[in-house]
């Protein structure tokens, strides 16, 4: 890849993105308070009553849906400070991802260090910092028994599904409302007490105490630089309840801050988590193996060529090039584009596509009700359903193999 594609010396770009996104937000915050005005029986003329509120709801609905999607775009470039793919002066990276952070309730520094953490063991089972699978003794399962069941999950018996089954196996309602609380509370789930992160870390575990496992002595300064962020956000969130009344700050704030948290459990869960990316423990994890276990997704891509378009524009690509991200983090969104297509072409001379289904409800949906658990031993093991069924399997090589020392593959 040319040099260029690593620079994130250009300021004036980076703060135009983030600036962008704040213009964009103040446009719907305009153009909702525009149009809220207009919902009155003296500007127009409803058959019925009750309309009034359903129109003034739907509006409001709808700019908390837009606000929270482009101010995920303002935690992806906070992200990306992070990485030190904002700026190449530290004190700027520094500076400006924890204001942004702070302001979506994220600790920052402590977030920065266990997300460098995820970077560098991705899909690793001890060392992964976040989705990593639970197995079948963590879940409590029965053990597995070899006379009814293959260990890649391509053969189980009647009696194993069932049982499995019984344990495991969602009504569509069931998978429907569990995805639905996923998306909704996993984020602050994992920052309180480590929802979905590393089995290993002790009970309480999370991101806001310095002494957590998750951190290292040298690092107590940082989470407690990261603590003071969010209290300062608490501060303001309680402020601003008690001068402008919670319905105010519920629409104009908690509304969006909760879809940011929603794009947020939507596009990473997604991006780590299918039937067909592997898992792997300490023998076989390379760095290259788990940078390319991820996916790229076209954000809303189900919902159309337009609504994938402001998907990957409002933020800023990183479900479309994550694949990228993960082999080389500091390169900045605005090059991750072309970045991605170099690295796809040369994934491709190797037989090797990441790109999942576009990123949406019916995907989480489906990948939630899928993915349910991995086994205990193996060193590379992929999810397995319900009925303890595997979609995909490693794949064997064995060049070695011998007939009285007689080499197989030259005769």
């Amino acid at each position: 890849m040319p040099p260029t594609f690593f620079s994130a010396t250009s300021l004036t770009r980076n703060f135009r993105g983030s600036a962008w996104d704040c213009i964009v937000i103040g446009g719907i915050y305009k153009a909702a308070t525009f149009l809220d005005a207009f919902i009155t029986p003296e500007a127009i003329n409803l058959p019925y009553p009750l309309l009034y509120p359903v129109a003034r709801l739907s509006l409001w609905s709808l700019y908390g849906f837009w606000t929270g999607l482009f101010a995920t775009g303002l935690w992806v470039v906070a992200h990306e400070c992070g990485h030190q793919a904002f700026s190449d002066s530290k004190l700027i990276n520094h500076s400006v991802g924890w204001v942004l952070h702070s302001a979506l309730g994220v600790p920052y520094h402590s977030w920065r260090i266990t997300h460098a953490k995820h970077h560098a063991s991705t899909a690793h089972m001890t060392q992964d910092q976040v989705f990593v699978p639970k197995t079948r003794s963590q879940l409590g399962l029965p053990a597995f028994d070899h006379t009814h069941e293959n260990i890649l999950g391509s053969s189980v018996s009647d009696k194993v599904k069932n049982e499995l089954w019984d344990a495991l196996g969602d009504s569509p309602i069931g998978a429907t409302l569990g995805a639905a609380g996923y998306l909704l509370g996993g984020w602050p789930a994992y920052l309180i007490r480590n929802a979905s992160g590393q089995k290993r870390y002790p009970a309480g575990t999370n991101h806001f105490n310095p002494n957590a496992a998750m951190f290292a002595p040298h690092q107590y300064g940082s989470v407690i630089i990261s603590d003071i962020g969010v209290l300062f956000w608490l501060i303001g969130v309680s402020g601003s309840i008690y001068t402008f009344g919670f319905w105010d700050v519920f629409r104009l704030y908690l509304v969006p801050y909760l879809w940011v948290n929603h794009w947020l459990v939507l596009i990473t869960f997604l991006q780590h988590t299918d039937p067909i990316l592997p898992h792997y423990r300490a023998p076989e994890f390379t760095f290259p193996r788990g940078a390319l276990a991820t996916l790229d997704r076209s954000l809303l891509g189900d919902c159309g060529k337009v609504m994938a378009w402001i998907g990957a524009h409002a933020t800023h690509g990183i479900s479309e090039t994550h694949v990228l991200h993960h082999v080389s983090s500091k390169i900045p969104h605005y090059n991750a584009w072309e970045a991605s297509d170099a690295l796809r072409q040369r994934l491709k001379q190797a037989g090797i596509v990441l790109n999942g289904a576009p990123g949406g409800w019916r995907e989480v949906y489906r990948v939630f009700s899928e993915c349910k658990f991995v086994e205990d031993e193996g060193n590379i093991v992929f999810y397995k359903n319900a009925l303890g069924l595997a979609a995909s399997r490693p794949k064997i090589t064995d060049d070695s193999a011998s007939d009285s020392g007689v080499e197989v593959d030259k005769y």
